[in-house]
């Protein structure tokens, strides 16, 4: 019996798969296209909360691996072998969620500095269209006007 894992093992193996199982579901959904910087603000503290969760179950999956190399060193070699392989294809997944992870929050981190910029300059453009409106609306000077024409001109 020293060379099995203790019953904890079996309960924080099953809780780490079933937590990588959700947050891989809940990377995998599917990106659209956001145009409204408050969803996109939602959806960052998302996976911010994701990157906390996954930190506070970093412990339990330190546990497990410690629990397998000790086990390694007691246990037959078969024994040991598939309890190895089970925390490998574990650390796996754990790897691939962190980095997918990282990528997604600098993906969408940079996406809405864009988006901010861009919003920006849409509203420098709007108040430049007001006042070129303004512009086209005045009244245009008469013919003989040769100095009012000239200043137009230059505003033109």
């Amino acid at each position: 019996f020293d060379s099995l894992p203790p019953a904890h093992y079996k309960e924080t193996m099953s809780t780490i798969l079933v937590w990588i199982q959700q947050s891989e579901t809940k990377l995998s959904m599917p990106q659209v296209a956001i145009a409204e910087y408050e969803i996109m603000e939602q959806r960052l503290r998302e996976l911010k909360t994701l990157q906390s969760s996954l930190q506070e179950q970093q412990k339990s999956l330190n546990y497990l691996s410690t629990i397998v190399e000790n086990m390694s060193k007691k246990a037959p070699a078969e024994v040991s072998q598939r309890y190895r392989s089970e925390i490998e294809v574990v650390l796996g997944r754990w790897k691939k969620l962190s980095a997918q992870l990282v990528e997604n929050c600098q993906k969408l981190e940079e996406l809405m500095t864009k988006l901010q910029r861009f919003q920006n300059d849409i509203k420098t453009l709007k108040k430049w269209m007001a006042e070129v409106d303004v512009f086209l609306k005045e009244e245009w000077p008469a013919l003989g006007d040769s100095e009012a024409l000239e200043k137009q001109l230059e505003q033109c």
